[in-house]
C-alpha cells in the first residue's frame, strides 16, 4: 500500500486594477494511485509591498522567486511599472494622517 501526497496548483487568477495574483493549491492524498483525500490552500500575491514609518513610504518588490514558473511568468507579464505606480499611489492614499 502507497500513500502519496501531491500539492498542486489547481487554479491562478489575476484581480482588480493592482492584478493582485490569487493562487489555490489543491492537496491531493493518493493510496494506491487512486484519490482518497484532497484539500486546499489559498494565497494572495501583490506585486508592491509597502510600509510607512510615520515620516516616509517604502515600496519593495516581494521575492517571488519561491513561486513556480508559470507564477513568475504571470507576474512578469502582468505587474507592470503603471501597475506597481497605481499601486504604490493607492497605498499612499489609504494612510491616515
Amino acid at each position: 500500500m502507497a500513500i502519496t501526497k501531491e500539492i498542486v496548483e489547481d487554479k491562478i487568477e489575476i484581480v482588480g486594477d493592482y492584478k493582485v495574483i490569487q493562487i489555490r493549491e489543491a492537496v491531493v492524498i493518493k493510496e494506491d494511485g487512486n484519490e482518497i483525500s484532497r484539500s486546499f490552500n489559498r494565497k494572495t500575491l501583490h506585486c508592491i509591498q509597502s510600509s510607512y514609518d510615520g515620516s516616509k513610504w517604502t515600496h519593495t518588490d516581494p521575492d517571488i522567486s519561491g513561486e513556480s514558473t508559470e507564477v513568475q511568468g504571470i507576474a512578469n507579464a502582468v505587474w507592470t511599472t503603471e501597475v506597481k505606480n497605481a499601486t504604490k499611489a493607492a497605498n499612499e492614499k489609504t494612510q491616515i494622517s
